[in-house]
């Protein structure tokens, strides 16, 4: 079974927020909107449109339900059972939801964040031939930094596979688990999102071998996406964007109030996870993330064709994947650039 096939099989915990939710409510009466989230940096639009009340502002009457989850595939999950409408999510999550289901289960209406990944290692670690033998974290086999990790070991001349063989040892697990086995010398690094890439410098002493963005064309690559429903876009296209209203006014905060935004992200992951995170982690990990409502749809094409490169994936057709009209009509009637699905 690839990374891929086991990531649809998995089903993580999420919490739900929302008597609408607990009660069984789902947005396709529409009455409600179920939006689904994670409590990352990578997703602070999401956190920061909630707690500015910018999405409840552009829904007026429509009741909105949120849902937070610790990873993709709860969120996949959660979507293809009809309790989400709308969630932020990552690339390849997005990339095995939309496969599994022949195209049928969702459409991506936005970006919301690129950048913000690195591989970090060890002291005496200096290139990619230091790596040989070594030990290398990933957050989860089969996600987007695994995959970014796999394909840019093949490119160095490295094998590797699943169970952690290989020229190097590729170990997925949590990133708080990554992050403390980094500081005890048991892993020699590894490559992940922020705020953990820069945990790993200020707190395990590691320094980036890799920053991601680097070795796109462009300098970006998406890390969360918007998506929906099918059937929901389908049957509520002034609620879908009503969200995409909330997005882009929380983009909007975000680029004219940084030090607001920031504040406001951190105590938001404080409330839902217990634990926040240090200024200075904070402010060099805000300033490794781009946010930005551009799908940045060729790097997911990208992303895509390198977890089939290594193995994660059968070749993929992508065809219909995104559905950008209603938010092109948004970013036309603000005099912004539209975005393409190329």
């Amino acid at each position: 079974m690839s990374g891929f096939s086991r990531a649809k099989a998995l089903v993580l915990s999420l919490s739900l927020v929302g008597a609408g939710l607990l009660g069984g409510c789902s947005g396709s009466g529409g009455s409600a909107v179920n939006l689904g989230y994670f409590p990352n940096l990578t997703h602070a639009p999401a956190l920061v449109g909630l707690d500015q009340g910018f999405f409840a502002k552009a829904l007026g009457d429509a009741t909105l339900n949120t849902v937070t989850f610790n990873a993709g595939p709860s969120a996949i999950e959660a979507l293809n059972a009809g309790s989400v409408d709308i969630t932020f999510i990552g690339p390849n999550p997005t990339i095995t939801g939309f496969t599994a289901s022949d195209g049928q289960a969702l459409r991506v209406i936005a970006g919301a964040a690129a950048n913000g990944a690195a591989l970090v290692v060890a002291d005496g670690i200096t290139d990619a031939a230091g790596l040989a033998g070594k030990k290398i974290a990933t957050p989860q086999l089969g996600n987007t930094q695994d995959v970014a990790l796999r394909y840019w070991l093949s490119e160095q001349g490295y094998e590797t596979n699943t169970e952690g063989g290989g020229d190097v040892s590729i170990m997925p697990q949590d990133n708080g688990t990554a992050l403390q086995a980094f500081i005890t010398g048991e892993i020699d690094g590894a490559w992940v999102p922020e705020p953990w890439a820069t945990r790993m410098v200020l707190e395990g002493g590691g320094h980036v071998l890799v920053d991601e963005a680097t070795i796109w064309p462009g300098g970006k690559f998406i890390v969360t996406n918007v998506i929906v429903r099918t059937e929901f876009l389908e049957q509520h296209p002034e609620q879908v964007e009503a969200v995409l209203t909330g997005l882009l006014d929380s983009l909007d905060y975000i680029e004219q109030n940084p030090a607001e935004s920031k504040a406001i992200v951190n105590k938001s992951i404080e409330a839902i996870t217990g634990s926040g995170m240090d200024d200075a982690v904070l402010d060099s990990a805000w300033g490794n993330v781009v946010f930005t409502y551009d799908p940045l749809a060729a790097t997911l094409r990208e992303s895509a064709a390198h977890a089939t490169a290594v193995g994660l994936l059968e070749e993929a057709d992508l065809t219909g994947l995104y559905a950008l009209d209603p938010l092109n009509k948004l970013l036309a009637a603000r005099g912004l650039p539209e975005v393409t699905d190329e």
